[in-house]
């Protein structure tokens, strides 16, 4: 946990300000039962008014100043908990984004939630005690021993006897906890990612009327982490009870041995008031110490999921010196490329060799599985290649920074996504700074402005999460706009136009071709009629290229792609 606390730094001179307001705190709590001692020990005893109300009168501004003081410490202690929570969120946000695929799929959606979230909070709820407990504990215990012996060094026994206890009861207690809050953690997880689930999946829930399996799967999540609650609750509620009958016990001592002092005349009444007064502060200030330990285990697991996400290693990196691509203007090539996922048997391509040019379209058809999507997927750099090298304008992908390359390219993913806002919005996803005739065109070119006008808002229409207010081929044709309105060297449509009725598809690639003449154009598809009229066409069978030419030059030489065509269309349409 101590490698978060490097985030702290932006934070010192409150930490510095909050030391010392707990100091005069601590000062100001150790003084009062001295003062206290001589109130009862000479105003009492001489029967002195005016001394009580002076002594008296002195404690009322002590306390007052203490009180002041720790108020103080709380607000700046939460502040600086609060501010260290926003910016671990921040770091753990940035750090996700620059995630490649992989590390998505290594760490889970849902873990990642619930780091960010709730795994923050433990840490962000630690702090705030250790801020204001972590100094005024050993102080206060500190300050309680030296005070005490300077009341009475006889007594001191009491406390050599019963702070050994204490520390028996707490290490027993922490030993029993300790492991059940890193499994706390991961059972959140798995609650989290069970709710994810069924929230994502709620259509797919319904039509297969599997309503009440869901429920009994989310119960049986959310009981298991409720019986580890409870045990983490039954272990941890021992402390309490515990720590107050060891020291109303240690009180009961005091008062017993105090008493037999005060009959002989060694000790006088003042001095034991105080010294319980002491007593209760040292004890007191073991029991804040315990109230951490039971947080910091808990926090402790929480750090260090946290910083395996920040301290996780990146696959794909940009170099130290990135090389600039020169100006062919989206000019790609595949050279002998080899791609598998990680922990596969078999690649997911192997030795892909091919290049495409401005101005040409290339079209991708295969199986499912035949690795269509991860070939785009590695022009993009969502995954590096095993083997060979993607090039981009005469440049390899991984030479160039992230942001260089996909500045170069819009792409429209085979799973489309909508953000919440307005349709506007969405598409200004593409380009920030778009004019509203650049917005009317991209949405004119995508066969998307018949539907928007429909619209009573219009492109200030609201899209819900995930696009739920619209339907599947309305999203694809916004998703086409979002990437049109950008005008990039390479355009990359991922099995975009699969649901798209044929006449619109039609209408849509029919205004594309003048958008796109001086790019490098890649589309993915399982139609024929998609892409037939490609100048290039790459048949992907078992991630290898089983042909590629045109759709003439293919039905006469790719025995592949003619059953593909076989499958699609009649022999009329075939002659």
């Amino acid at each position: 946990m101590l490698k978060l606390y490097r985030f702290l730094k932006q934070y010192s001179l409150y930490i510095a300000v909050i030391i010392v307001f707990l100091f005069a705190q601590v000062l100001s709590d150790l003084y009062l039962p001295t003062l206290m001692a001589d109130i009862v020990d000479k105003g009492l005893a001489n029967q002195d008014i005016n001394y009580i109300l002076k002594i008296g009168g002195f404690m009322l501004l002590i306390a007052a100043g203490g009180t002041l003081c720790a108020i103080m410490a709380t607000y700046l202690s939460s502040k600086t908990a609060v501010g260290f929570g926003k910016i671990l969120r921040e770091k753990i946000f940035a750090k996700v984004e620059s995630f490649s695929l992989h590390e998505f799929d290594k760490f889970g959606t849902a873990t990642l939630i619930t780091r960010t979230t709730n795994d923050v909070t433990q840490i962000q709820q630690v702090s705030v005690l250790i801020l204001s407990m972590m100094i005024t504990a050993p102080l206060t215990c500190i300050g309680g021993v030296i005070m005490a012996l300077q009341q009475d060094r006889s007594l001191a026994w009491v406390l050599v006897v019963t702070i050994p206890i204490l520390f028996l009861v707490i290490g027993m207690t922490l030993k029993r906890g300790l492991p059940l809050f890193k499994v706390m953690q991961e059972k959140i997880d798995k609650l989290n990612l069970v709710l994810r689930e069924k929230l994502t999946g709620i259509r797919v829930v319904r039509a297969f009327n599997r309503i009440e399996k869901e429920r009994v799967r989310f119960d049986d999540a959310n009981a298991d982490l409720m019986d580890n609650a409870v045990k983490v609750n039954i272990i941890m509620a021992v402390l309490m009870p515990a720590m107050m009958l060891i020291m109303n016990l240690t009180t009961v001592a005091l008062v017993w041995f105090g008493a037999l002092r005060i009959e002989d005349g060694s000790m006088q009444i003042g001095s034991l008031l105080a010294f319980i007064q002491y007593a209760t502060q040292i004890l007191f200030s073991l029991l804040m110490l315990v109230m951490l330990f039971i947080m910091v285990p808990r926090a402790q697991v929480s750090a260090v999921r946290i910083n395996e996400v920040l301290e996780a290693n990146l696959d794909i990196i940009d170099p130290e010196k990135s090389n600039t691509a020169n100006n062919e203007g989206g000019f790609v090539e595949f050279k002998e490329v080899s791609f598998r996922y990680p922990g596969a048997d078999q690649p997911a391509l192997n030795k892909i060799t091919f290049s495409a040019k401005p101005g040409e379209l290339t079209a991708i058809i295969g199986g499912t599985g035949s690795g269509k999507s991860t070939l785009v997927n590695l022009i993009t750099r969502f995954y590096d290649v095993e083997n060979g090298s993607v090039l981009v304008d005469g440049v390899d992908v991984r030479e160039m920074s992230q942001k260089a390359l996909r500045a170069k390219i819009g792409f429209v993913p085979q799973k489309t996504v909508l953000f919440s806002g307005t349709i506007a919005e969405n598409i200004k996803y593409g380009k920030e700074n778009a004019t509203m005739e650049e917005l009317e065109q991209a949405a004119r070119v995508a066969q998307a402005t018949e539907f928007v006008s429909g619209l009573e808002a219009g492109f200030d229409h609201h899209i819900a999460q995930g696009g739920t207010n619209v339907s599947g081929g309305q999203k694809q044709r916004l998703s086409i706009a979002r990437a049109l309105i950008r005008k990039p060297e390479i355009y990359i449509f991922d099995d975009s136009f699969s649901a798209l009725d044929f006449k619109t598809s039609a209408k849509l690639r029919a205004a594309l071709k003048p958008e796109v003449l001086d790019a490098t154009v890649f589309i993915i598809a399982q139609s024929v009629s998609t892409v037939r009229d490609a100048d290039r066409i790459i048949v992907l069978d078992d991630g290898q290229i089983s042909g590629m030419g045109t759709h003439k030059e293919l039905l006469n030489t790719c025995k592949v792609y003619r059953e593909i065509v076989a499958s699609q269309l009649s022999e009329e349409e075939l002659a």
